[in-house]
């Protein structure tokens, strides 16, 4: 993952405005979905240690995204944004409001006018984002309440759901041929089930063994790892019978994940060319529900993930030429 990341943030105070420049290392679909999908948002908005609940999303010009920030004790502060308008893969606008449950809006609080502009850079995606006020008294309320340090938190929480999306997608696999495995998500259980699966199938695990979160490297704009998932497992891999390989990896709610049964295993194909693992997602994914599309990761390898329309859970991923 790149390690200095583009972020300017200006307060243009004349025009009752902030204006953020923020780069983030990933594919412009993947940050897109990450700003427009609630399942994606609810893991990152809230600057910790808050945390954001979906109650409500349409998003489409005239829709509403309502949702709650949740305080360590549990209270709600309820929000709303008014989608203006949309350009799918480049930009929203929308107006966004504190308001109660039933986003009523409370009109004693700002309401802000935001825009955000999506474009790739090389590798990279930078966000251009504008928040304007109704006036100067309204911009400075929100910069007291700690807009500033409340927002960057929470676009450090997104940079740390990237890199952990793509270190849980990162492969021991050194060549090109083609196997398939099942990817298994645990909440806390990885290292316990994998032990019990090595002892069942008599196998070793293949690779550098059991990978933990402790071993992420830290980089400067990445929020460290918490300490309490530092032991959990990154990855590991346990071949069982007839060459089918196992992965997993804990995917601990302290990161965000909301895992639960459906969501918590994928086939994994690894075809030896692009244009099998190409035919191969348009064919299975066709009427179904693409999460990543096929794109070329920073982990080395061409990469999409679905669900087909039968809801089953696959992952694409051919290992790019060393």
């Amino acid at each position: 993952m790149k390690s200095s990341l583009l972020f300017d943030f200006t307060v243009d105070k004349e025009n009752a405005t902030v204006l953020v420049k923020r780069e983030f290392a990933a594919p412009k679909e993947l940050v897109w979905d990450a700003w427009t999908k609630p399942e994606i948002l609810d893991q990152w908005w809230a600057p910790k240690p808050y945390r954001t609940e979906t109650k409500s999303m349409d998003f489409r010009e005239g829709g509403m995204w309502l949702y709650a920030m949740i305080s360590p004790e549990n209270v709600k502060h309820w929000c709303k944004n008014d989608y203006l308008k949309i350009v799918p893969q480049t930009m929203f606008s929308g107006l966004d409001a504190f308001c109660d449950e039933n986003g009523n809006i409370n009109k004693e609080m700002p309401r802000t006018h935001w825009q955000n502009k999506f474009s790739e850079n090389g590798k990279t995606t930078i966000v251009n984002i504008t928040a304007k006020y109704e006036s100067l008294a309204d911009l400075e309320k929100v910069i007291a309440m700690g807009f500033k340090e409340g927002f960057t938190m929470a676009l450090e929480n997104l940079d740390q759901y990237i890199a952990a999306q793509f270190k849980l997608r990162k492969q021991n696999k050194t060549s090109n041929k083609a196997r398939v495995s099942s990817y298994l998500n645990f909440d806390g259980k990885t290292e316990e089930a994998f032990l019990f699966y090595k002892k069942v199938f008599k196998t070793e695990f293949l690779g550098k063994g059991i990978e933990r979160f402790s071993d992420i490297p830290a980089e400067a704009g990445h929020p460290p790892i918490a300490d309490v998932i530092k032991k959990m497992v990154l990855h590991v891999e346990l071949p069982i019978l007839g060459g089918h390989i196992l992965m997993g990896t804990d995917a601990p709610k302290e990161m965000g994940f909301a895992l639960k049964q459906g969501n918590n295993m994928h086939i994994c194909l690894e075809p030896e060319t692009r244009e099998e693992a190409d035919r191969l997602f348009n064919e299975l994914s066709k009427g179904g529900n693409v999460t990543m599309p096929m794109a070329d990761m920073f982990f080395g390898a061409y990469f999409g993930e679905f669900s087909d329309k039968y809801g089953i859970n696959w992952m694409i991923n051919h290992q790019n030429p060393k």
